[in-house]
């Protein structure tokens, strides 16, 4: 009889699954960057952190305001903070690993 020992290890789908609908959401919002600009395009972006935080920042501003979709994409403005969020991390998860690497980012 074998074994799988999953110990200690993330669960996954604790995020995916249960959070499927609103990852959706997000994915919609990264395709349309992706169609309006270029795919990955959002990597070379210059000052792109700050950048990235004032888009934040003006989507929950709107959601605040009490307006719940983007005029440009027609996509909530908490899928547009979302993908922010996660572009932001994602650099700095990538500058992190760079700098312990002993690379430049």
């Amino acid at each position: 009889m074998s074994t799988k020992n999953d110990k200690g290890k993330p669960l996954a789908g604790l995020v995916l699954q249960d959070f499927a609908r609103a990852l959706e959401q997000v994915v919609e919002v990264g395709t349309f960057g992706a169609k309006k600009y270029s795919k990955h395009g959002w990597l070379s972006v210059p000052d792109a952190r700050e950048r990235y935080t004032d888009a934040l920042y003006r989507h929950l501003l709107a959601y605040g305001k009490g307006d719940y979709t983007d005029d440009d994409s027609g996509l909530r403005h908490l899928s547009h903070a979302a993908w922010n969020i996660l572009a932001i991390l994602e650099l700095e998860e990538r500058e992190t690993e760079a700098w312990r690497q002993g690379k430049n980012f």
